[in-house]
């Protein structure tokens, strides 16, 4: 794992020093780039000695919903050319990690038992931020094993309101 970061780490740098103001845009097409990336046929293609460095950049660039800009096609031609494609998840995630800190904001997930609707979300989020002192970036995943309420994870730190939790709570102070 710290290999993985080692690597990554200069890309995600350099990439994030080119970007200036367009972190946000960058962050989207990196984002992509990162799933697609992470798809376990394409390593093996790219891995193999008889595809060119540009077979598994049109491979790529073919099944990018969005169109790569100059910035992208260079970046993306790097890290092939440097045999670095499984390294781009952790790029992103490092990348990532800096554009919060330029903008002080961090990613949380949300764990719901059930879908939360946009104005429970706005709501639930204004809370949040003022729980954590800081803006927060939220995702939501659904988790039905949850029974109810929500759980919400903040890097290490992890606010569980959750039914289930609350049962199991209960179930340690009646057995103890």
């Amino acid at each position: 794992m710290a290999e993985l970061a080692t690597i990554a780490r200069p890309y995600a740098e350099a990439l994030f020093a080119a970007c200036g103001a367009e972190a946000k845009t960058v962050l989207g097409w990196l984002n992509e780039l990162a799933c697609v990336a992470a798809e376990p046929q394409l390593l093996q293609f790219a891995d193999s000695p008889k595809a060119t460095s540009d077979q598994v950049y049109g491979v790529i660039s073919g099944v990018m919903k969005t169109a790569l800009d100059v910035h992208a096609q260079n970046f993306l031609r790097t890290v092939i050319a440097n045999n670095r494609l499984a390294f781009l998840p952790e790029i992103a995630s490092q990348f990532r990690v800096l554009a919060n800190a330029k903008s002080g904001t961090s990613d949380a997930v949300v764990y719901s038992a059930f879908p939360i609707d946009g104005a429970a979300l706005a709501e639930t989020a204004k809370v949040l931020e003022q729980r954590f002192g800081r803006k927060l970036n939220l995702t939501v995943e659904l988790q039905p094993d949850l029974i109810g309420g929500i759980r919400v994870v903040l890097g290490d730190e992890v606010l569980d309101t959750s039914v289930k939790a609350r049962l199991e709570q209960m179930k340690v102070a009646l057995t103890a």
